[in-house]
């Protein structure tokens, strides 16, 4: 699959950013980590206006406030679109890319707060499955503070059935978790510092532990996928283009913030995440790789 993708981005291309040997890494385990991008300085300059509006609303972006937040903020919409990281989605996914979701993945320390077992793509309806998810680090994210865990090599499982079991500290917003068992003797910790990010494959099995350094742990979780990528459920969503052209039409445009959680940048935000979640809930009611308990 991955050389298909490879193929539509011209294989006779030179990588712009990941060496050969971390392409083939992702091709074979599903995920390269660390690659560098921001300075810690920049990283943190970041976390703390994230962390200032946290303030201002009285609401952490944690579980159900976490969604789409390149369209309420200029600065992220920078993350999102900055060439250190689009340039390494390039060599994986082609020119043409489009931001499907993006998600902030907070853990204060010293709570029970984890990510369950859990391929991305469960509930995204995407084809083929083709998405990347860059994980940007806004923090430090070190073993202790529960950086992500993966299955080297579980993409090329495909699609497992996975289940809804609810805990309010499972940072998941449906809790999927897989409900059949996947071989891990041998997992991979992928510690990144801030201003670093990780890149890994929508199938590939991953899961992550309780924070327990003195330290917030956060990072922006961006899922990128290429133009010619559609969505199959009924519900129509939004993407936003971020870089090349989108000869398709699969998705409906994201408009880029031009100020702060502005007044339009509120309720389009606030549309687009009511029409992912109405997606979501299809798709975690009709899917035939899900299994509810």
């Amino acid at each position: 699959m991955l050389k298909l993708h490879r193929t539509r981005a011209n294989l006779l291309a030179m990588p712009k950013k990941l060496t050969a040997a971390e392409i083939e890494q992702y091709q074979r385990d599903g995920y390269v980590c660390p690659v560098d991008a921001f300075s810690a300085e920049q990283a943190q300059a970041w976390c703390a206006r994230l962390e200032a509006f946290e303030r201002s609303e009285g609401q952490k972006m944690t579980r159900g406030h976490n969604f789409k937040p390149h369209l309420l903020f200029p600065w992220v919409d920078d993350i999102v679109r900055a060439p250190e990281l689009l340039d390494a989605v390039e060599d994986l996914i082609g020119p043409d890319i489009r931001v499907f979701h993006l998600s902030v993945w907070p853990k204060d320390p010293g709570t029970g707060t984890y990510v369950s077992w859990h391929q991305d793509a469960t509930y995204f309806a995407l084809e083929p499955a083709c998405h990347v998810t860059a994980w940007v680090a806004l923090t430090d994210a070190p073993i202790e503070a529960g950086c992500m865990e993966v299955v080297p090599g579980s993409h090329k499982l495909g699609q497992l059935p996975h289940a809804e079991l609810q805990n309010t500290d499972n940072l998941l917003s449906r809790g999927q978790t897989l409900a059949v068992d996947v071989a891990r003797g041998r997992t991979e910790f992928m510690p990144v510092r801030a201003g670093q990010f990780s890149l890994h494959h929508t199938h590939l099995v991953h899961n992550s532990r309780p924070n327990r350094s003195r330290h917030r742990r956060v990072g922006l979780g961006i899922s990128y996928i290429p133009t010619w990528a559609h969505c199959t459920s009924p519900k129509r969503v939004t993407a936003m283009l971020v870089r090349g052209e989108d000869k398709h039409g699969n998705f409906d445009d994201e408009p880029r913030p031009l100020q702060e959680a502005g007044a339009s940048e509120r309720a389009f935000h606030a549309e687009a995440v009511a029409r992912f979640r109405a997606m979501n809930a299809v798709e975690s009611r009709t899917g035939t790789t899900i299994v509810k308990r």
